[in-house]
Order: structure tokens, then C-alpha cells, then sequence
């Protein structure tokens, strides 16, 4: 009789629940921007009305009224408001050399063009910095824009800097007192409480303890964790992402604890009996992956990477996890003893990660001893008598811990560099860990050197916004617009990665400056040059314009900021109608510039980068692989050199970069089920296998020529499944399908040979990489 599985009931919700949840989702962000519109309305007037009414100098009014508007609206500075104030204090210095530079360039139309032109890109390029300088460059290139127009008025630079000086510290000041945006968990604190539900982890693998709680739900709650270590999780202010030595160690470390947290899920989740060989080809999808997703991705993605559940993987090997228990008992105590090292070692990191202070240095070596006793344990068994050979299983299992020790070892190495903060002697491996003895400026110049491509995302959009502030200078300059500074700031604030986005921004914008212009106009006529009617007017639009259009979109945000620059210039100069009117034509005149821009300058945003990147990316993984297994199976041991892994990270960095801004880009997603964050994922597997595996050598004696050539075989069969893989990521038209070669296994599955164990971990690598390439092949749409 079949027996079915029993399906969980899971109600429906209703959709007044689902309703009521997104609500309260929203709720904490509304707040936050009704609580910055107030705080900006109130820096910005704050200063305005006191140089305007109280001291009688509109120039410093202006500049104190945009000061905060700038660097408060128009700069999505992330953090908490501790965190924004110091980034706004230490923008601040920046600013007045801007305002300094516009002011002297002023003189003549080409030289501020010029001038507009190198500080265009120079500001949006400061994104390589991390997202903070990132978010502040906006507010910045008004500084200058403000300045660089006509009249031409040297003698009113004081003026100006004082109207900043004062309108920064007046924003920095609400931002630390007035409704201030409560702080978050750094990234150390949840890399910490990750760091401990690993250690957790491992001493429950360490005592076989699967009693707690059933293996599904603790690995997927080990899976979790690490997603939420993964970078699109965290707010942005948290993100290590600076070229210093701390942020990259930091950043590394996150990436090692996923990885720790993926193999621990693992581990938890596969019955240690069971054998795991991957299927014969690389077009199956089917394999073994025992630490595919080393970046935290999903169950449902490892589950596709495996190709197979725990089950079948003991129906692979012919036996049942009974029938191993009792071997499985004896021949594994080490095993036991490396993960209640690894669990200890994860305590150790996370008090270092809560107290700030380094880990002890005494860590990695007893770690590393430890790994080598483990192998030359294995190695003993081996090639020892027959019956002192565990089952292959069970190598298999030692293999996976193995490789989740090698992963404990680098996150401590890692968050020792990123707590110490100081150069230290090289550390191993030294291509990892590269950054550790380089001195800051160096790893800075490196950070900005390694951008300067065409085929970085940063690159382009530096030069989009460059080629689009150039133009909409020299147009508004030799036409001598009114009020010319808004086509900048039209170009400035509806400029997007894409043309599609673009255009939508422009639409909108140019609908509710319409509107805008119009409710304007007719404030003007009615009101004429009454200025305490414009002077009452000024804080609600301020509030609504602030504080509604991020909510409500771009054109309630470009209306109800027409009112407030013509409710704001009105009380310093007489206006009429025809303010309104000269805003309509600004606004248009910016918004063809940067369409234009937008259409000849990389249009498709990183749609095509990404290609061109993950391409690139995995063309050059391609040496890393035969590479290695060279390395591991050189005779005599040693004489092969190791394979250069430093184009494989410049590559990843850029791919990394144009992933993240292709998954922030609206518009059209027919190429969302193109899995680029499997690509991704292979690349690290590959670099980190590259790493460790040679660590440990073979036994001369012991490795067959079969077993070599077959090795030798299976790495070039996946040097041209990644130049297949990357050739349909770049969409050109793949190569012939490769000849079907049989996975690579271990000897102990040729001619009965006695299983080696680091063969057996070649075995894992080689077949968990062929599986991850199938499913990356797997993911392209039909037709494409």
C-alpha cells in the first residue's frame, strides 16, 4: 500500500490581515520621515527667518535655508541620528570648499562648467567609500551648483559660509535632540549573536544532541541566521563596506560565518551516515553540495543545489543510516572533538566581537594543529591496515567537517585583523588575507584604482552624472536661464541607473511641477509682494513637500517644493508669476538633459553589466580549478604552484557591485529567474576550496594514476561547463554541449580501492561545484 506524507493544513489569511500587516510594516518608516520633515522644516527656517527678518542678509539666508535641505532631504545619509550628524559635521568641511570653488568659478560659464564637470563625478564616485559618503555626495553637488551661478560676487563668499556653517550645524544639532532616529544593532553585535548560534550549533553536532528540536527546523533556522548576515539585509549605516582594513576584515568575516552557518545547517540536517556523490552530468541539476551556499542562500535554493534530499543521497550509497550507526560511532570521535573546538572557538569570537577586544592569537595555530592532527588521522587510517579504514560515509562526513573548521578558522582570523586594526606580519593564506600588512592609503588607492573601469557600475554612474551636470550647466549658462541652478537640481534629483527609470521620474516630475507651478502662480497674483503671507506659508509647504512627497511620489514632491523655493524666494527679492514660470521651464529643460543622458550613457543600467561581470567572473574560475587539483595531486608534493587568486577577487568585487544595483533598479524583471546570486555563490566555493584544500598534502604513494587522471578529467570537464555557464550569462550563443563525464568519486568507488581522504575532499569540492553549475544552467529562461 502507498503511504502518502501528511500535509500540514496551513490556514489562509485574510486579506484585511494582510492588509493590516503591511500597514504595520510601513508604520516605523512613515514616522521616520514625518519625524525628518520636521526636523529639516525646522533647521532650514530656523536659520532662514533669523538672516531674513532678524540681521536683514538674504545671500546667508539662502544658504542656511538649503544648507539643511540639501544634506537633509536631498541625501539619503543612512544611520541613526548620532550617526548622521557626524557624517553631516564631516561633511560639512567639504561643503565650504564647494561653495568656495563655485563661488570663484562663477566668473565665466566655461570655467564652471569645467568645474562641473570634474565635481560631478568626483561626488558620486565617492560611492566606492561605502554608502555613507554615498548618500551625502547629493547634498554636496548643491553646494556647489548653488554657487557656480551667476552673479558673479566674490565678496559675498563670507556671507555664504556662514549661512552653511549655520544651516549644518543647526540640522546636526536636530538630528541629535529632535525626534532623533534611534540607533540599530552594529555590525559586530549581529555578527556576534550569529557567531553564537553556530558555536550552539556545533556542540549540539559535537554530542550528537538531536533531540532539541527536529533537524529541518534547526537547519533552516541556521540558514537564516546567515541570511540575515547577508549585506541587502542590513541597514545600510551597518554595512562594512569601506576600503580600510577593518571594514574588509569585518566584511570577510561575515562571509566566513554564513559559510560556518550553511555547513553546520548541513550538517544538522544530512544523518551522518549518509554518503553524498553527485550524478553523472554537469546538465542533470542533480549532486552533492555540502556547503553550496556559503553566502547564506535559502533551503529552497540549497535544495535545487543538491538535487536530492537526504533519502536519496542514502539510497546512493546502497546502505542505510542504520546499518552505519555502529561504525559510524567508533570511526567519528574525532569528528566530535573538532566540533567541540569549533564551538569553543565560536564562544571566544563572539565575546571578542561584544567587548571589543581582539580574540587571543594563541587561537589559529592550536586550530591549525588541530585540522592537521584531524587529516593526518585520516591519512593514517587510510593507508593503514583494511580494517582500520572507516567507511567512506563516514570520511565523507569528516570531509564536510573538515571544511567547516577551515571556516571557523578564518572568521576568527578575520575578526582578530578587523578588532586589531593594525598591520600585522602576512597571515595565511596570504591571498585572503592580503589587506592585513597593506598600509590604509594603499588599500584605499586599490579600492579607487579597481573602479576606474568602464565595466564598473560606480564608473558609469560617476560619468552619467558627470556628462548630464556638464551639459545642463552649459545649457542653462549660455542661455542665461533664470534661476538656472533648478536644471541642475532637475538633473541632480531625477537622474536614474536606467532610461526606462528615467523617464518615469520625468513624467511625474514634470506633472507635478505643472501643478505645482500653477498653485504657485496664482499665490503670487493674489498675494503680491506681501512677505508675511509667503513668510507664513513657508513652514506647512516645507513640512507637507518634505514629508509627503516621499510618500505620495515624485510629483506631490515636485509640486509642493515649487511652492516652498517660491514661498522662500518671495520673502527675499519681489517675485510675480513669472517665478512660476521659470521653475516650469528649469525643471523641463533639466529633465530633456538628464533624459538624454539617460538614453546615450549606459541605458540599460546594470542589466548588461551584470552580464558582461558574472561572465568575466566565472571565465577566470576556470584556472582556479585545474589549478588546484594540480596542486593537490603534484608528485612529488609541493612542486606545483599555487594558482593566483587575486583576478578572481578584482573580478568578484565588480560583479558583487553591479549585482547589487541591477536588484535595485525598478522596471522590467524577465531576467529574474537568471540565478546571478548562484554565480556569485559558486565563485566564492571555488575561492575558498582553492585555499584549503591544498593545505593538506597526499600521501605520494597513495595516490593511483587512475585516480589522477579521472581527477584531471572532472576539472577540465568543468573548466568548459563555467566557459558554457559564462558564455549564456554574457548571451552570446553557448558552446557545444560538453561529452557527459561521470562525476569525480573517490577510490574507494574505483576497482575497490581504499578511500583516501583527501581525495575524498576533492570529491565533495569537484561534485558540489558541478552541481552548482547545473542549477545556474538550469535557471536560464526557455528560449534564451
Amino acid at each position: 500500500m502507498t503511504r502518502h506524507r501528511a500535509t500540514p493544513h496551513r490556514p489562509r489569511r485574510h486579506p484585511a490581515s494582510r492588509t493590516l500587516q503591511r500597514t504595520r510594516q510601513r508604520t516605523p518608516q512613515r514616522t521616520a520621515i514625518v519625524h525628518r520633515a520636521i526636523r529639516v522644516t525646522t533647521a532650514s527656517c530656523a536659520g532662514f527667518y533669523l538672516f531674513v527678518y532678524g540681521v536683514d542678509r538674504p545671500e546667508t539666508a539662502l544658504y542656511a535655508l538649503f544648507g539643511p535641505v540639501a544634506l537633509g532631504i536631498l541625501s539619503p545619509i543612512p544611520g541613526s541620528g548620532r550617526q548622521r550628524a557626524a557624517v553631516i559635521l564631516r561633511a560639512l568641511p567639504v561643503g565650504l570648499v564647494l561653495i568656495t570653488l563655485g563661488t570663484v568659478l562663477a566668473v565665466h560659464t566655461w570655467a564652471a562648467v569645467l568645474g562641473m564637470l570634474v565635481v560631478g563625478f568626483a561626488l558620486p564616485f565617492a560611492a566606492v567609500a561605502g554608502p555613507r559618503p554615498a548618500g551625502a555626495a547629493p547634498g554636496l553637488q548643491l553646494f556647489y551648483i548653488l554657487a557656480c551661478f551667476p552673479p558673479y560676487a566674490p565678496d559675498t563668499l563670507g556671507a555664504r559660509l556662514a549661512g552653511l556653517t549655520l544651516g549644518v550645524l543647526l540640522l546636526a544639532a536636530c538630528e541629535v535632540y529632535l525626534l532623533p532616529t534611534p540607533p540599530t544593532a552594529t555590525y559586530r553585535q549581529s555578527l556576534a549573536d550569529a557567531v553564537t548560534i553556530a558555536g550552539r550549533a556545533a556542540a549540539a553536532a559535537a554530542s550528537g544532541d538531536r533531540s532539541a528540536e527536529g533537524a529541518d527546523d534547526a537547519a533552516d533556522r541556521l540558514r537564516e541566521t546567515g541570511r540575515q548576515l547577508r549585506l541587502s539585509r542590513l541597514p545600510p549605516a551597518e554595512r562594512p563596506a569601506g576600503a580600510g582594513r577593518a571594514d574588509r576584515a569585518l566584511a570577510q568575516a561575515g562571509a566566513a560565518a554564513r559559510r560556518l552557518l550553511d555547513q553546520l545547517a548541513h550538517l544538522r540536517h544530512t544523518p551522518p551516515t549518509v554518503s553524498v556523490v553527485a550524478t553523472a552530468t554537469v546538465t542533470s541539476g542533480r549532486g552533492a553540495n555540502a556547503d553550496a551556499d556559503a553566502t547564506g542562500q535559502d533551503t529552497k535554493a540549497e535544495a535545487d543545489a543538491t538535487g536530492q534530499d537526504a533519502k536519496a543521497e542514502a539510497d546512493a550509497t546502497g546502505q542505510g543510516t542504520k546499518a552505519d550507526a555502529g561504525a559510524e560511532t567508533d570511526a567519528d570521535a574525532p569528528s566530535a572533538d573538532l566540533l567541540g573546538r569549533v564551538a569553543a572557538l565560536c564562544e571566544a569570537i563572539a565575546t571578542a566581537l561584544r567587548t571589543g577586544r581582539p580574540p587571543p592569537r594563541s587561537g589559529p595555530p592550536v586550530l591549525d594543529a588541530a585540522m592537521r592532527d584531524f587529516q593526518g588521522l585520516r591519512i593514517t587510517q587510510a593507508t593503514g591496515p583494511p580494517q582500520s579504514v572507516p567507511p567512506a560515509p563516514v570520511l565523507r562526513r569528516q570531509s564536510s567537517v573538515l571544511a567547516l573548521t577551515e571556516s571557523a578558522r578564518i572568521l576568527q582570523t578575520a575578526v582578530r585583523v578587523g578588532l586589531d586594526g593594525r598591520r600585522r606580519p602576512p597571515i595565511p593564506p596570504r591571498e585572503l588575507f592580503w589587506y592585513a600588512d597593506t598600509p590604509t592609503y594603499l588599500l584605499w588607492w586599490r579600492r579607487l584604482t579597481g573602479h576606474m573601469t568602464l565595466r564598473s557600475v560606480l564608473f558609469q554612474n560617476a560619468v552619467r552624472t558627470a556628462l548630464g551636470l556638464g551639459a545642463a550647466r552649459l545649457v542653462a549658462g549660455s542661455l542665461d536661464l533664470s534661476h538656472g541652478f533648478w536644471v541642475l537640481l532637475a538633473v541632480l534629483t531625477l537622474g536614474r541607473t536606467t532610461a526606462g527609470g528615467t523617464w518615469t521620474a520625468v513624467r511625474s516630475a514634470l506633472a507635478g511641477t505643472l501643478a505645482g507651478a500653477l498653485a504657485t502662480g496664482t499665490l503670487l497674483l493674489v498675494v503680491g509682494r506681501h512677505t508675511d503671507a509667503y513668510a507664513a506659508v513657508l513652514v506647512p509647504a516645507m513640512l507637507a513637500a518634505f514629508a509627503l512627497g516621499p510618500l505620495l511620489g515624485i510629483a506631490w514632491a515636485q509640486a509642493l517644493f515649487t511652492l516652498v523655493v517660491s514661498a522662500a524666494f518671495a520673502q527675499i527679492a519681489p517675485a510675480s508669476w513669472q517665478l512660476a514660470e521659470d521653475r516650469i521651464v528649469d525643471v523641463a529643460t533639466g529633465s530633456a538633459i538628464g533624459l538624454l543622458c539617460g538614453l546615450l550613457a549606459w541605458p540599460a543600467g546594470a542589466r548588461r553589466e551584470v552580464r558582461r561581470t558574472m561572465a568575466a567572473l566565472l571565465r577566470s574560475c576556470g584556472p582556479l580549478i585545474t589549478g588546484t587539483v594540480e596542486v593537490l595531486l603534484a608528485t612529488p608534493p609541493g612542486t606545483a604552484p599555487l594558482p593566483p587568486t587575486r583576478p578572481v577577487l578584482h573580478r568578484l568585487r565588480l560583479a558583487e557591485a553591479a549585482y547589487l544595483q541591477y536588484r535595485s533598479e525598478p522596471g522590467d524583471r524577465s531576467e529574474v529567474s537568471m540565478d546571478w546570486h548562484a554565480v556569485l555563490i559558486t565563485a566564492n566555493h571555488i575561492l575558498l576550496g582553492a585555499h584549503w584544500l591544498p593545505r593538506f598534502d597526499l600521501p605520494e604513494r597513495t595516490v593511483t594514476p587512475e585516480a589522477t587522471a579521472l581527477a584531471r578529467t572532472t576539472a577540465g570537464h568543468l573548466v568548459l561547463a563555467t566557459d558554457r555557464v559564462a558564455a549564456i550569462c554574457a548571451g552570446e550563443g553557448p558552446p557545444p554541449q560538453p561529452p557527459a563525464v561521470p562525476a569525480y568519486r573517490s577510490p574507494t568507488e574505483v576497482r575497490g580501492l581504499s578511500p583516501l581522504p583527501a581525495l575524498i575532499d576533492l570529491e565533495h569540492w569537484l561534485n558540489s561545484l558541478t552541481a552548482q553549475l547545473a542549477r545556474i544552467e538550469s535557471s536560464v529562461p526557455p528560449g534564451r
